[in-house]
C-alpha cells in the first residue's frame, strides 16, 4: 500500500511551491501535485506575455517575505524570466512534484485523508489546497464538441488559420495581441475575430494602447459584438466546430432569424473569465458562508466566502486552503466570532500563507 505523506499539496503556484519547499526544509514528507505541465503554470497562463512581476506587498502587512528564495526581485523582471527562475529553483531543491495531475476529490481514510486524482489516489495526514482562483469557466454550448483552449500556449499555432477569441476583457485582448504579432511576423493576413456577448468591449488603457499599436502595424482584427456561442458540432469531415450566432432577430411568429459563423474548435480560444474554486469547495464539503448586508466590506452582498481558522484550516479537518483560492477575502473564525478578512491576491500573500500553514502543520504533527 502507498505510503501516507505528511502533506499533499494541490497546485504548484506560489503558495504550493512555497509550502512544498518549507515541508522539504522541515523534514515533512510531502507531495506537490500540479494540473499543468510545469510549476507556476497558472501564473504563466494568466500573466500577459512580457508583463513584469513585482514583489508587491500590502501597506498594512508588516511581515517580510517568509520564503525569500521565491520573492520576485526588486528590479522588475518579465513573468517568463521569473517562472524560469522558479522552475530552476524547484529542480535545484529536488522538490517532490508531479505535473499533469488533475485533482478530483478528497475522501476520508481510517486515520488519514485520500486525495483523488485522474492519475490515482494519494494518502496524506494533511492536505493543502493551493490551486489559485483562475479556474476557467467552461464554454456552455449545445452539442458534443465543446472543448476549446482557455489561453494561448503558442501563438504560432494560429498562423494561417482564421481564429476566434471569445471574451470582452483584458485577458482576451492580450491573447489577441500575441496572435496578431505572431501572424504579422509570419506575413499571415488571416483575420483574428474577437467576439463578446455584450455590445461593449472593456479593456484598460494600457491594453487598449498595445492592441492599437498592433493594429496600426497591420494586425487584421474583426470585432463581433453581441455574438453568442450556441452549438458545438462535428461537421461532415469530422472536424469539431463552434457556431457563433450573430445579429439575432425574433419575428412575431416566434421564428428566429440570425447570421452565424462557424470556426474549428482548435482555432477557438475562450477567455470568458474564471469561476473561482466554489464548485470544488462544494464538492469536497468545505463550508462557505454568504455575505450579508453590512458584514462584508471587500466581498459583495451574497458572495460566498470560505470559512477558515487563523491557521487557514477549513471546516473540513486537516484540509487547509491558501493563496488565490481565498482572495479577495475569506471568513476568519477567531475567538468565537466570524469576520471577513481581506486577502489580496498577491505572490507575497500566497507565499506567506504557506509559511503559516506549514508552521501550524508541523506543530500538529510533532
Amino acid at each position: 500500500m502507498a505510503a501516507v505523506h505528511d502533506v499533499v499539496i494541490v497546485g504548484a503556484g506560489p503558495a504550493g511551491v512555497a509550502a512544498a519547499y518549507l515541508c522539504h526544509k522541515n523534514g515533512l514528507t510531502y507531495l506537490l501535485l500540479e494540473q499543468g505541465k510545469t510549476v507556476f503554470q497558472g501564473i504563466a497562463n494568466t500573466y500577459p506575455e512580457g508583463k513584469n512581476v513585482y514583489p508587491s506587498k500590502p501597506k498594512e502587512c508588516p511581515e517580510p517575505f517568509f520564503v525569500e528564495e521565491l520573492r520576485p526581485p526588486d528590479k522588475p523582471v518579465t513573468v517568463e524570466k521569473y517562472v524560469q527562475y522558479v522552475q530552476h529553483f524547484v529542480q535545484h531543491e529536488n522538490l517532490n512534484v508531479q505535473t499533469e495531475v488533475a485533482f478530483e476529490n478528497i475522501t476520508e481514510g481510517r486515520d488519514h485523508l485520500v486525495v483523488h486524482t485522474d492519475k490515482g489516489n494519494y494518502r496524506a495526514r494533511k492536505v493543502v489546497l493551493a490551486f489559485g482562483s483562475s479556474i476557467p469557466k467552461e464554454l456552455s454550448v449545445y452539442g458534443d464538441a465543446k472543448m476549446v483552449a482557455k489561453t494561448v500556449d503558442d501563438p504560432k499555432k494560429y498562423i494561417g488559420a482564421r481564429t476566434l477569441v471569445i471574451g470582452g476583457g483584458n485577458t482576451a485582448a492580450d491573447v489577441i495581441i500575441s496572435i496578431l504579432k505572431a501572424k504579422r511576423e509570419a506575413n499571415d493576413n488571416q483575420s483574428v475575430y474577437w467576439a463578446h456577448i455584450a455590445e461593449k468591449f472593456d479593456v484598460n488603457k494600457e491594453t487598449a494602447q498595445r492592441l492599437g499599436e498592433e493594429i496600426l502595424l497591420g494586425g487584421n482584427i474583426r470585432l463581433l459584438p453581441g455574438a453568442v456561442p450556441r452549438i458545438g458540432e462535428v461537421d461532415e469531415e469530422g472536424v469539431d466546430r463552434l457556431v457563433m450566432r450573430i445579429n439575432e432577430f425574433r419575428q412575431s411568429d416566434g421564428i428566429e432569424i440570425y447570421h452565424a459563423m462557424s470556426f474549428p474548435m482548435k482555432n477557438v480560444i475562450a477567455c470568458i473569465g474564471s469561476q473561482g474554486p466554489l464548485p470544488i469547495f462544494d464538492k469536497i464539503g468545505v463550508q462557505t458562508i454568504a455575505c450579508a448586508e453590512g458584514v462584508c466590506s471587500v466581498a459583495k452582498e451574497g458572495d460566498r466566502l470560505i470559512l477558515l481558522t487563523a491557521e487557514f484550516e477549513s471546516t473540513r479537518k486537516g484540509v487547509y486552503v491558501v493563496g488565490g483560492a481565498i482572495s479577495p477575502s475569506y471568513m476568519k473564525i477567531s475567538a468565537g466570532s466570524i469576520l471577513e478578512e481581506k486577502h489580496p491576491n498577491l505572490i507575497y500573500t500566497a507565499i506567506n500563507d504557506a509559511h503559516h500553514v506549514v508552521e501550524a502543520i508541523r506543530k500538529k504533527l510533532a
